[in-house]
């Protein structure tokens, strides 16, 4: 049984679709000015990993990421470059896109543009003011929020909490916290020609109309960051339920946002205090284009896009994530032990760990031990990770299972003394291939282990190769004389220079970690 923490009543709940067997998701998505940056891509890598999980418990899902891309931000940015919107829009999404497949989200039923949908936004704008929840203000179209009794429900914030929010147009509302479904055109802005002139749609309307086309008017999971929850969330549930009557959305799922490690601000930003827990500390300190953040493609040409994959999960998505460098190379070392596994198991059996068949469903994964003890234990460690995921999809403890079970079987490889030939008979090989077979299952949910890691620079020079199995060598030569200061002073210079060494029955083999 999945549960999920619905942001709107502020519980878990059981999971339930609106249409058994069905599920629709929908996340917001970037507006498409600048490059992408790691905090673009938290949602997505999440969403990704959920819909996994999803597919593999049974259920049929339609994933949705919308693309922003007319914006106030656009038309500044393409103004600055001396370039159209459109042309603008184009390169950054080249860009976005680019960095998803890096990152194996391939998930992803529709990437809808706000300017595809135009006439449905004035479609959807025009019922809104038929219904009377919208009214035109000098070529503006507003929507009243004071009729909405439950506005607010989301945020929890009441309407006299807002009074001063109003915005850049607050003379034309007739509060200054209705918002914006339809912008006049400004001279020389991009625009479309409406029953109130020519303009653009405001921010909100877009993913109300997009996900309602997609996906329909109520469907069942709403992503995005915490700091959308007001006002974007906010005004698409007042405006999506004010047309259709019905709710919008069954359950909002909101993860955390990514920051600078230990400080708030840390990466482009000015402000030092500590981080801490809550929203507003959260939205100081998160990693945006407007605070420095390096483009996403650069942080690729330093680490492996499955490090990258692996740092986002291994916390929980409502969690904060904290970005550092550091971080990130302790998570490269980490996925070695796992990369390392990978070698052993080919070595041992002959076969391909990349190659390796596994269960695609929840279903046809079950399995008991059939009476082994080891493998009473993977499906053990298997039941835990199932657990983990059905809690509020808890990656940050189901990748912890994994390294369990990594532990597990390389425990099994060592007390089966499988290194040594002659113990690698059918039965033990075979018990071993079903273990790994496991591993290879449920890191296929979270989108892991589909292809070996690229390989750095460092392992492909072939002068810093033969330097390595020169000191291995003498390494190995000063064990064999009882030299064992210098044997351990060599190891312990390597490892410092993040170099592993690992003695096995038929040598030392290395690995540097990344």
């Amino acid at each position: 049984m999945i549960r999920v923490y619905n942001s709107l009543t502020r519980t878990k709940e059981v999971f339930e679709p609106v249409r058994p067997g069905q599920v629709g998701i929908y996340l917001c998505g970037p507006t498409v000015y600048r490059p992408s940056h790691i905090g673009h891509m938290v949602g997505p890598v999440i969403f990704d990993c959920i819909k996994r999980y999803l597919s593999y418990c049974g259920y049929k899902v339609t994933l949705v990421i919308n693309i922003t891309d007319i914006d106030d931000k656009l038309i500044d940015e393409a103004n600055r470059r001396g370039i159209t919107v459109p042309a603008l829009a184009e390169e950054m999404i080249d860009d976005y896109m680019a960095n998803l497949q890096a990152l194996g989200i391939d998930t992803v039923d529709h990437f809808p543009r706000a300017t595809e949908h135009i006439a449905d936004i004035i479609e959807f704008t025009a019922d809104l003011l038929a219904k009377g929840y919208a009214y035109v203000s000098d070529g503006d179209v507003y929507f009243d929020v004071g009729k909405k009794a439950d506005y607010g429900k989301l945020s929890g914030r009441s309407l006299t909490s807002m009074r001063g929010e109003g915005g850049e147009w607050a003379e034309r509302k007739r509060s200054p916290v209705d918002f914006a479904l339809w912008k006049s055109a400004k001279p020389g802005e991009p625009s479309w020609p409406s029953p109130w002139g020519p303009g653009r749609p405001g921010w909100h309307i877009e993913c109300s109309v997009m996900s309602s086309k997609l996906l329909g008017e109520t469907f069942d999971i709403h992503g995005g960051g915490l700091d959308l929850i007001f006002p974007h969330h906010e005004n698409e549930i007042a405006q999506s339920e004010a047309r259709f009557g019905k709710p919008m959305v069954k359950y909002w799922l909101h993860n955390g946002l990514m920051q600078a490690a230990d400080e708030v601000g840390k990466v482009g930003g000015r402000t030092t205090r500590p981080v801490e827990g809550d929203l507003a500390s959260q939205e100081a300190g998160k990693i945006s284009k407007s605070r420095g953040a390096s483009p996403f493609r650069e942080l690729l040409q330093d680490y492996d896009p499955e490090t990258i994959r692996f740092f986002i999960i291994s916390t929980h998505y409502r969690r904060p994530i904290e970005f550092s460098e550091a971080r990130l190379r302790e998570i490269a070392t980490a996925l070695d032990h796992f990369y390392r596994f990978f070698q052993r198991y080919q070595r041992l059996t002959g076969e391909d760990f990349y190659r390796l068949e596994f269960a695609r469903t929840r279903m046809a994964g079950e399995f008991q031990g059939d009476g082994s003890t080891f493998l009473k234990e993977v499906a053990e460690h298997r039941q835990r990770f199932l657990e983990a995921m059905d809690d509020d999809f808890n990656t940050g403890a189901a990748t912890g299972v994994l390294f369990e079970l990594l532990r597990r079987l390389n425990r099994f490889c060592d007390e089966e003394n499988l290194e040594q030939r002659a113990c690698r008979d059918a039965g033990r090989l075979g018990q071993l291939r079903r273990g790994t077979q496991v591993l290879r299952e449920l890191g296929a949910v979270l989108g892991l282990f589909r292809h070996p890691p690229r390989e750095t620079k460092a392992v492909g020079d072939d002068l810093v190769r033969e330097l390595i199995e020169l000191l291995v060598e003498l390494r190995a030569e000063a064990r064999r004389a009882k030299n064992f200061a210098t044997a351990d002073r060599i190891r312990e210079r390597l490892a410092a220079l993040g170099i592993r060494l690992e003695d096995r029955p038929t040598g030392t083999e290395w690995t540097i970690q990344r």
